[in-house]
C-alpha cells in the first residue's frame, strides 16, 4: 500500500498552493474556476480523500450526530440484544441521516457528569436522546450549543428542547377499548416498569380511562410490571400466569415484544390464544406480522420515528432556528389473529 496522498501533494500535482486546495475543498470560492477544475481535477486522478477531523475543525462542522441511550448495568448490550423497538428506530434514523451526508454515532449514558465530558469531547453537530435520561442531565443539556431533540420523553424539561413522541396515552385506551368491544371485562396490563417509565404511565392512563368510560374499575391484581422489554420478561410473566391462574381472559402489553413472549409461554402450558386469553401488543414491530397467531398491536411506525427525530435535528443544525419542534405522532389499532370475542 502506498503513502497516503497529502493536500500537499494535490497542491504541487496541480500547480498551485495547499491554501487553494484547502479553499476548494471547504467551499470557500477565493480561486478561479479555472483553477477550481484544476485542483478537483487532481483530487480525482490521485484519489485524495480529505482529513475528516481536519476538515471539521475547519469546518466547526463534523457532520456527525450522536445517538445517546440510557445505560443498562454499563451497557448498551441489552438494548439492542433484547430490545428490536431501537433497532427499527435506528434503521430509520440512519436511512435519513445518509441521504442528508451525516454519519451516526451511538453512545450511551448514565451518569450526567461523564456524559456531559463527552458530548465536549466529540465534535458532533447534534444529540439525538432516545429513552429517559437523569432530570441532571436534561439540565445540564440546555446549556449545551449543541441541538438536542429528545425522543419518548415526558419529563418537566421536555419543553426545552425539540421532542418526538407519540400519542401513548390514546395507544392504550384504543388497545383497551377493541378488548373490551369484544366483550372481555378481566384484562390485565403489562407494563415494562409503571412506577418510573413515564410512556407506560401514559399507556396506563389510557387503559384505565377505557375501564372507566365502561363503567369498569382498575384491579391491582391485574397489573403486571415485567422490568424490561424482552422476550424473556415477558416469557417469565407468562409462566407465572400459568402457576397463578386469574379469572382474565385478555391482556395488553405494554410492547410486542412482551406480548410475544407472553403469548409463547402461555401456548407452551397449553392456553389458547386467542381462545383462552386475547392479547394485544404495542409498536406493530416487523415480526408481529410472522408471529403464531399474528399479534393484534397498537402500531406507532417505529421507523418513521426514527425518519422523523433525524428530520428534526438536521434542521435544527442547518436552519439554526429558535421555535422548538414538539411533535406528537398518531397511533392505530392493527386488528390480527391474537385477539377474538370472549366465548
Amino acid at each position: 500500500m502506498g503513502e497516503k496522498v497529502t493536500i500537499r501533494d494535490v497542491a504541487k500535482y496541480a500547480g498551485v498552493s495547499p491554501a487553494a486546495v484547502s479553499y476548494v475543498l471547504n467551499g470557500v470560492n477565493k480561486v478561479s474556476d479555472e483553477t477550481k477544475q484544476r485542483i478537483l481535477k487532481a483530487v480525482k486522478e490521485l484519489n485524495y480523500e480529505p482529513n475528516l477531523t481536519a476538515v471539521s475543525l475547519s469546518k466547526k462542522k463534523s457532520n456527525i450526530i450522536a445517538v445517546m441511550f440510557p445505560l443498562i448495568n454499563d451497557s448498551l448490550a441489552t438494548i439492542f440484544k433484547d430490545n428490536h423497538y431501537y433497532s427499527e428506530m435506528i434503521s430509520g434514523i440512519e436511512y435519513v441521516m445518509r441521504k442528508h451526508g451525516y454519519d451516526l454515532l451511538i453512545s450511551g449514558a448514565n451518569n450526567p457528569t461523564e456524559c456531559m465530558k463527552w458530548i465536549q469531547k466529540r465534535n458532533v453537530d447534534g444529540l439525538l436522546f432516545l429513552g429517559v435520561f437523569p432530570n441532571r442531565l436534561y439540565k445540564e443539556m440546555k446549556a449545551l450549543s449543541t441541538p438536542v431533540v429528545l425522543v419518548d420523553t415526558y419529563e418537566k424539561y421536555e419543553r426545552d428542547f425539540h421532542h418526538i413522541t407519540v400519542n401513548d396515552e390514546n395507544g392504550g385506551y384504543i388497545a383497551t377499548k377493541h378488548l373490551l368491544d369484544l366483550g372481555h371485562h378481566a384484562i390485565g396490563f403489562v407494563a415494562h416498569h409503571l412506577t418510573d417509565s413515564p410512556i407506560d404511565k401514559k399507556r396506563f392512563s389510557g387503559y384505565e380511562r377505557a375501564l372507566r368510560e365502561a363503567g369498569m374499575q382498575t384491579c391491582k391484581e391485574h397489573i403486571f410490571e415485567a422490568q424490561d422489554s424482552s422476550f424473556e420478561n415477558g416469557y417469565k410473566l407468562g409462566k407465572e400466569l400459568l402457576r397463578h391462574p386469574t379469572r382474565m381472559t385478555a391482556l395488553f402489553a405494554s410492547s410486542d415484544t412482551l406480548a410475544l413472549g407472553i403469548m409463547k409461554a402461555l401456548q407452551e402450558g397449553g392456553k389458547r390464544i386467542p381462545d383462552d386469553y386475547s392479547i394485544v401488543g404495542f409498536d406493530d414491530l416487523t415480526f408481529s406480522s410472522y408471529s403464531s397467531p399474528s399479534l393484534t398491536t397498537v402500531r406507532q411506525d417505529v421507523f418513521n420515528k426514527g425518519v422523523v427525530a433525524a428530520t428534526a435535528i438536521i434542521q435544527a443544525i442547518e436552519s439554526h432556528a429558535t421555535t422548538l419542534q414538539h411533535i406528537n405522532l398518531s397511533v392505530e389499532l392493527i386488528v390480527r389473529n391474537s385477539t377474538a370475542e370472549k366465548k
